[in-house]
């Protein structure tokens, strides 16, 4: 047998029937990333789209508590996993499987296996959009969504505060390390409205992400406040985007829903047109 290279892993393979896969990320914890995961996929759905949410933080699952559902998923005669169904959305997360404050300890390749089983295990259907939120940070979860899958894109989700936009940095570095297209960043928490003087106070100074969006020339996406009301809608499983475009809490979070799904149609768009090229 000669000696020569490494056999290659297998190709990213596409899902069936899965129009977008859109990751959600951050270079840090603590940002709003899983927040804005939920809420974008919740004003997805209620602006007419088909959409699946994967929580690939597994070490730190919190979609199960901002979405109001923590049912084992079934598993399906063909050992098919079957999605939870909340607000609209399909959802999977290892937090079904693990309640509670058990912690999860696990290595890579145990890691791996997960990624791959939420997205090939899953039956997922017909999506327009599968919105994958990403545990914070650039280790293993990422490359193995990468390696089993082609991404539409990723949004990178950042406060405004120099300590955050630093590892945002990061995060805008991997996505390109890996070739995948950035379809643009979100400023969370990016300013509050006193409800007393109903001023702005400016905690975290705000603009910060629209800068580092200019320079790294990559689409800004818009801002979101900090709210309490959005906080308490986490927390109690109803997402703040269940009221709906016109309420004002919510209006920042279909803004960016809109884009998202624009940029992401966009990307899908010219993937295609490659394809075809080539």
């Amino acid at each position: 047998m000669a000696h020569g290279h490494a056999p290659q892993p297998p190709a990213p393979q596409p899902l069936p029937g899965v129009a977008n896969i859109v990751a959600i990320g951050s270079g840090k914890g603590g940002v709003g990333k899983t927040t804005l995961a939920v809420n974008v996929a919740v004003a997805l759905a209620k602006l007419g789209h088909k959409v699946g949410l994967i929580d690939a933080d597994i070490y730190g699952p919190n979609v199960p508590l901002m979405l109001g559902t923590g049912q084992q998923p079934r598993v399906l005669q063909n050992n098919q996993i079957e999605p939870n169904f909340a607000h609209g959305i399909k959802v999977i997360s290892v937090g079904f499987i693990s309640p509670g404050d058990k912690p999860l300890v696990m290595r890579g390749p145990m890691l791996h296996q997960i990624i791959r089983q939420f997205l090939q295990q899953v039956e997922w259907g017909e999506l327009d959009f599968l919105i994958v939120d990403l545990p914070p940070g650039t280790g293993d979860v990422v490359i193995s969504l990468v390696q089993t899958v082609p991404l539409t894109g990723a949004v990178v989700v950042s406060t405004p505060s120099d300590v955050s936009l630093q590892d945002a940095r990061k995060a805008l570095e991997m996505f390109h390390q890996v070739n995948v297209e950035v379809l643009g960043i979100v400023e969370n928490m990016s300013h509050l409205s006193c409800p007393y003087c109903h001023k702005e106070i400016d905690i975290f100074s705000k603009g910060g992400a629209e800068r580092t969006a200019k320079q790294f020339n990559v689409p800004f996406l818009g801002s979101v406040e900090l709210d309490p009301e959005i906080r308490q809608g986490g927390d109690k499983g109803l997402p703040i985007t269940l009221l709906g475009e016109t309420s004002a809490k919510a209006r920042d979070f279909y803004s960016v829903a809109r884009q998202v799904a624009a940029r992401a149609q966009e990307q899908s768009a010219k993937a295609e047109n490659v394809f075809e090229i080539s």
